[in-house]
């Protein structure tokens, strides 16, 4: 059940109950595709940094090691030793991804696997069985992600197509979660609105996902080409569509800005693999913007990455170390920068719910996006080695 406990113009704070705890709402899920966040952070690293949820990917964890290892092994939560909320993705973004590997029929998409070529199947009902089998906690419906910037006929006949599959989504998670040996009986079900940059489309399929009576929606397709403008803009125009007693989530994104933006926009779910990527090549995150620690200036640089921060590597490391480490190619230091980066997210997302609180949340968002953009423009103006020197 999820609840409002407050809300600032259209930002929401919020908390979501689950099977796994509550989630206190607006959160960012670090994204552990294959089961693992990539960078060697353990799930009592996760702990330590303040994450709320987990999230894997279906069609990964699908081919390998196989869904139906995990369940024998005890539901993904027992596998990974991790006992908090878990989201897992539909394997529906791969039908954007893997669009050299796949064909769309009616009954869903035919894939060949991107690890050994071999044929797979996945429709909605098949990915309801393998999200059923990891046992997570909430499970995404099985959907096509058209190019944002796809033409508008080929964008209404994917829409309607989606809607399709949500209905039969639907129906097989309502039959699994009956089934005598299914580990989560209360697997929670969340649509997604698609419809690219056509807003009209958008709040069309809006009203007809909401009147499904889901547990929670999600707006997919986005950040997948169209600019910032355009995603605000679609948010704009789509999130009052959706039920507000709802979690809303923003699938892929993003940026600490996307995010600051997207709240105040209505959204109070992210994902994105940008703290880890970026981190594994040595830009971390700062309230000040973004630094490069292959920056030359570093070298001799004894502060921790933030001033203040709490987060493993700044209450014991220096730049300098950190800078050390990933020149020398040690993967210490991209776990280091991983970590930091995770817990700047998380610790944001505090930030944020904090302001939406106590009533500030436009002048904490203009506060703290003046703050990243100056930074990022200083950092801009040094010279900087590059991330591979």
């Amino acid at each position: 059940m999820y609840k409002i406990i407050t809300t600032d113009g259209r930002a929401k704070r919020g908390v979501l109950h689950t099977v796994h705890g509550d989630i206190q709402t607006p959160v960012f899920m670090n994204v552990g595709t294959i089961a693992a966040i990539k960078g060697a952070v353990s799930t009592e690293d996760l702990e330590q940094i303040g994450t709320q949820v987990e999230l894997s990917n279906t069609y990964h964890l699908h081919v390998r090691p196989g869904d139906h290892i995990v369940k024998k092994l005890g539901g993904l939560h027992k596998f990974m030793v991790w006992d908090k909320p878990i989201l897992t993705d539909s394997g529906g973004f791969q039908v954007f991804s893997l669009a050299g590997l796949r064909k769309i029929k009616e009954e869903g998409v035919y894939f060949h696997s991107h690890v050994d070529g071999r044929k797979i199947f996945m429709g909605p009902e098949e990915s309801m069985q393998i999200q059923s089998n990891l046992a997570s906690t909430i499970a995404m419906a099985f959907d096509e992600c058209p190019p944002s910037l796809a033409d508008r006929d080929y964008v209404v006949n994917s829409v309607d197509r989606t809607t399709r599959w949500l209905e039969r989504c639907k129906a097989e998670m309502a039959r699994l979660n009956g089934l005598e040996d299914t580990i989560n009986k209360g697997q929670l079900l969340f649509g997604i609105n698609q419809g690219a940059v056509f807003a009209d489309i958008r709040k069309e399929h809006a009203k007809r996902i909401t009147e499904m009576e889901l547990d929670g929606y999600a707006l997919g397709g986005l950040a997948v080409g169209e600019t910032h403008e355009q995603m605000y803009y679609i948010l704009e125009e789509t999130v009052p569509y959706l039920p507000q007693n709802k979690p809303t989530y923003l699938m892929g994104v993003g940026t600490p800005a996307n995010i600051l933006e997207s709240v105040e926009r209505g959204v109070d779910f992210f994902d994105c693999v940008y703290p880890t990527r970026n981190g594994r090549h040595g830009h971390v995150y700062t309230h000040s913007g973004k630094l490069n620690l292959f920056n030359a200036k570093y070298e001799l640089d004894e502060r921790p990455i933030e001033e203040g921060c709490q987060c493993p590597t700044c209450r014991r490391y220096s730049r300098a170390y950190v800078r050390h480490l990933l020149k020398a190619k040690e993967m210490l230091g991209m776990r280091l920068c991983v970590l930091h980066n995770l817990y700047f997210y998380n610790h944001l997302m505090e930030e944020i719910r904090l302001a939406i609180e106590e009533h500030r949340y436009s002048s904490f968002k203009k506060e703290m996006l003046a703050k990243m953009n100056a930074g990022e423009e200083k950092t801009r103006s040094d010279k900087t080695e590059s991330d591979f020197s």
